[in-house]
């Protein structure tokens, strides 16, 4: 589990997801490395803690510094467990995908409302079973609240900014077929990328209010007169979008509430199944970050 920090003269912490050039923002103070134990095994990385605006502020890159971790390969339910025992209960996670329609252009951000699941392995993206069942209300899986700001903030720093669309999530690592492509389009899908859900999932069980920045690097593949995508062109749109990011997490931050009472915060209230005292003292223990409300 975490290590014994002192406790926090500060409002509950709010988090973000993504690479790990992200903590380079104007005005980020006190910066230590963190690490956390968890019950479901490491993180992605050692997490970059400090403060911003007069607020805690964490930092996790998804992929670890270097980008050394594939999609499937990351250990989401680390990644959320170690957030939430800090306390954090908002998370911003930037993440790069694939335009899907014609008028979501490379280096626009679009900040999804919606997801499609096309993963397959679900059973890493809750924490409940081993004794514990519990299903969350995942009808609207982001924080309108988070979202609004974030869509505020990115059109009042003058990014071209969609308010809305539909994230499908696929396995990865390989991208997409022109086929696979064609069909998500078709089917009204906007965005497409490999690591988002299981994160909103995981997020929404740790009653963390959680959206997203998506930055569009590509086309995907089905826009033919355009060249398929590759690591190099995502990478080159990738760090002309870190900027953007950053000035919006900048601006959103001291707009986040410092009492932890939306929706997202409260969502476990009506989802677990299972009668307290059957709750079986081992999964209690893993899940006590989540749980302690209910003890």
């Amino acid at each position: 589990m975490s290590e014994d920090h002192s406790p926090s003269p500060f409002p509950p912490a709010i988090a973000i997801i993504g690479g790990s050039g992200l903590y380079d923002i104007e005005g980020f103070q006190n910066p230590e490395q963190i690490v956390v134990d968890t019950p479901f095994g490491p993180p992605s990385d050692a997490l970059m803690g400090g403060t911003f605006a007069d607020r805690q502020l964490y930092f996790l890159p998804r992929h670890a510094r270097g980008h050394r971790i594939l999609p499937t390969e990351l250990n989401h339910r680390a990644n959320l467990w170690a957030l939430r025992s800090l306390n954090v209960r908002w998370v911003i996670a930037v993440t790069a995908v694939g335009s899907l329609q014609e008028e979501y252009h490379p280096r626009h951000i679009v900040v999804p409302d919606q997801f499609y699941d096309r993963t397959s392995r679900r059973e890493h993206h809750t924490f409940f079973g081993r004794g514990i069942a519990a299903h969350v209300s995942f009808a609207d899986p982001f924080s309108s609240g988070l979202r609004r700001i974030l869509v505020e903030e990115g059109r009042a720093h003058g990014v071209h900014v969609h308010d809305g669309g539909t994230y499908v999530c696929m396995d990865g690592p390989a991208f997409s077929t022109r086929a696979e492509s064609e069909t998500n389009r078709k089917l009204g899908f906007d965005i497409i990328g490999m690591t988002n859900l299981p994160e909103a999932k995981l997020a929404r069980e740790s009653e963390i209010a959680l959206a997203t920045l998506a930055m569009i690097t590509d086309y995907d593949c089905w826009k033919e007169e355009e060249e398929a995508v590759t690591a190099g062109a995502v990478i080159g749109h990738l760090h002309a979008n870190a900027a953007a990011a950053k000035a919006i997490i900048a601006r959103a931050i001291p707009r986040i509430p410092t009492v932890a009472n939306w929706p997202e915060h409260q969502s476990l209230d009506h989802a677990i199944m299972t009668p307290r005292d059957l709750w079986p003292e081992s999964t209690l223990n893993e899940l006590h970050p989540m749980l302690q409300r209910f003890i």
